[in-house]
Formats: structure tokens, C-alpha cells, sequence
């Protein structure tokens, strides 16, 4: 039976990646390694916890020997989720995300270099491409990251790369687009805003809220960073992206509407995050020629996300406390 390591399982895309790969992979075994910092969470995996086929380390992938330990008598893949992703908290603390976006990735590089592992798969972002005016990002443009994530994430993503061009080391990325769904920890825009209103408390919207991304279902990302696993070729980048672009404010009018809320009282414009990116786009054409597609629909996709958080008030109610509290005062109280 074949095993892979997913670093970061306990997070948001990493727990629905498991999840859609012990449904439809019986002959799989996962391996989870997670540091179970403050967005990763055991309770996105407990309905999996008494699957044979499915084992949790706790441990950081800055650390080898915790690499090591999780990879125990070999492993046939590695799929990197572990990372520091939020844009908000890279303003407020960038060297976080250098240790465990780049530090980390190395140290992965470097276990499956020495123990020959057959593929690795770093999961990355859109958001390396930089601001995009016009057109889609393809694969082969330049990167231009302008944030401290974003660019923390890049860096991880030339390692990669550069491991593949001097060592053969055999490596993909892929590069997903906004992603939602249940299980987001409520700091990004869609699990926040649905819980604050839920709450029948304000949503803070940055700027004017014309900034434009482009939003893809959480199962649809977890699908293609599978199917690029396991169909792409060594070395390339796959773009993975929900070709449904809408601006903030766009979003932010429907999850008022569908919490039964105001736009009049329940939105608060808030003064912009420093380099906040205007519009992501990304061309999905090399994914799809290996046959992936994005299957949810956005809107039903939106609906059942919201139906989702409503429906698990006692998931998400706790994480909204303590250490978030102390975030959401220092992210937003000034503005």
C-alpha cells in the first residue's frame, strides 16, 4: 500500500486534501505531520481519527528529525501544505512566515533528496505572480511578490526549483487561487465575514473593497493538487484557479445578504492594508490539458459554505476567542 506525508493536514486546504484522499484512494495510507499551530486544528480530522489508513505526527517541518520520525520507513509522495498564510499576519510578524515558508521547505527538499523520495508536491499561491491589471498569470511569467507572505512563499517555490535544476529532485507546484469551503479558520475574508455576521457584528472591508480575486471550492483545489500529484511532470508548475472572479465587495454583498444582514449597518469600510494587491487572475490551461477541472459551482459552492458555518457554530466558536481576539484588536482596533 502506497503512504504520502501531508505536512500541515490539520489546516484548512490540508484537512479537506485528506479527507477527499482516504474517500477516493482506498489503496493509500496518509501520513499528517502538523506543528498544530493556531490554524491547525484537530477537530477538522476527527471524523477520519479511527481510519487505519491515516496516522498523525505532531511535529514542525523546520525540524528534521520530526521530518524524519513522520517519514519513518519511507514514504511514496510528499505534499507540502505547512505554511504560514494569512497576509494580514505576515504585516504584523514576517519572520514567522520566512522560518516556516522557506526554512521548512528546505529541510522537506532536503529528507526527500536523501531518502530518494519519488515526488514532492509544494502547495503555493497565486499571490507570488504579484498585482495583475490585465490578462492571466501563466506559469511561465515572472514572479513578483509584494508581500511579505507572498513573498515568503515565493522564496519557498525558487528552492523548490532550484533543487530540481541542480539536483533532479522531483518536484512539482502548484499554485492555487482564493480558496473557500469549511474549516477556514475565521481571519480570511469569507469565514470572518460569515461569523461576525452571524453574530450580528460588523465586517471590516478594506478600502473601497474593489479588490478582485478569483475563488475556488476547497475540494476542487484539494482534486487538482491531487491530480497534479499524480499526472503532472516533474519540474512544472500547475496553476490551479475557480474562474470566478469577484471583487471584495461583490462577496461581501452576498454573505450579507445570505446571513439575513445589512449592508447599511453591517459593513464597515476600514482603512487598506499596506501593498494590498488590487486583482489576482491566473490561467488554468496547463491543469486542465491533464484533466482537471473545477466541478462547484460558485454560488451553490457559496451557499453550502455558508450553510456550512451556520450549521457548525460549535466548531468555529471557540477558535473566535483568546489568541484570535488579540489578532483581530491589533489587525483592525486602529483602523
Amino acid at each position: 500500500m502506497m503512504r504520502w506525508l501531508v505536512t500541515g493536514g490539520l489546516g484548512f486546504i490540508g484537512s479537506n486534501f485528506i479527507r477527499l484522499v482516504l474517500r477516493e484512494r482506498p489503496d493509500l495510507q496518509i501520513v499528517n505531520l502538523d506543528a498544530m499551530t493556531y490554524a491547525g486544528n484537530p477537530a477538522n480530522l476527527r471524523d477520519v481519527e479511527g481510519d487505519s489508513r491515516y496516522a498523525f505526527v505532531h511535529g514542525d517541518i523546520c525540524d528534521p528529525a520530526a521530518v524524519a520520525r513522520a517519514i519513518g520507513e519511507g514514504v511514496d509522495a510528499i505534499v507540502n501544505f505547512a505554511a504560514e498564510t494569512h497576509v494580514d499576519r505576515s504585516i504584523l510578524d514576517p519572520e514567522a512566515f520566512l522560518r516556516t515558508d522557506i526554512l521548512g521547505t528546505h529541510v522537506l527538499l532536503e529528507a526527500v533528496r536523501e531518502r530518494e523520495i519519488p515526488r514532492f508536491l509544494q502547495v503555493s499561491t497565486d499571490e507570488v505572480y504579484g498585482d495583475v491589471s490585465e490578462g492571466e498569470s501563466s506559469e511561465s511569467d515572472p514572479i513578483r511578490p509584494r508581500s511579505p507572505y507572498s513573498a515568503s512563499k515565493a522564496g519557498g517555490d525558487l528552492q523548490v526549483l532550484a533543487y530540481w535544476t541542480t539536483f533532479k529532485t522531483p518536484v512539482l507546484i502548484t499554485r492555487g487561487s482564493n480558496t473557500y469551503g469549511p474549516y477556514q479558520y475565521p481571519e480570511k475574508l469569507i469565514p470572518l465575514f460569515v461569523t461576525n455576521l452571524l453574530d450580528d457584528q460588523q465586517v471590516p472591508v478594506y478600502g473601497d473593497g474593489m479588490q478582485i480575486r478569483d475563488w475556488l471550492h476547497v475540494e476542487d483545489h484539494a482534486r487538482g493538487i491531487m491530480h497534479v500529484l499524480e499526472r503532472g511532470e516533474l519540474g512544472n508548475v500547475y496553476n490551479i484557479g475557480g474562474g470566478n472572479p469577484r471583487t471584495n465587495i461583490e462577496i461581501t454583498r452576498i454573505l450579507v445578504n445570505d446571513c439575513g444582514r445589512s449592508m447599511e449597518t453591517h459593513v464597515k469600510h476600514v482603512v487598506d492594508r499596506p501593498g494590498h494587491d488590487r486583482r489576482y487572475a491566473v490561467d488554468t490551461a496547463k491543469a486542465r490539458a491533464i484533466g482537471w477541472t473545477p466541478r462547484v459551482d460558485f454560488e451553490q459552492g457559496l451557499r453550502d459554505t455558508v450553510a456550512w458555518y451556520r450549521e457548525n457554530e460549535p466548531w468555529w466558536r471557540p477558535l473566535k476567542s483568546g489568541e484570535f481576539l488579540d489578532y483581530y484588536k491589533r489587525q483592525y482596533a486602529h483602523r
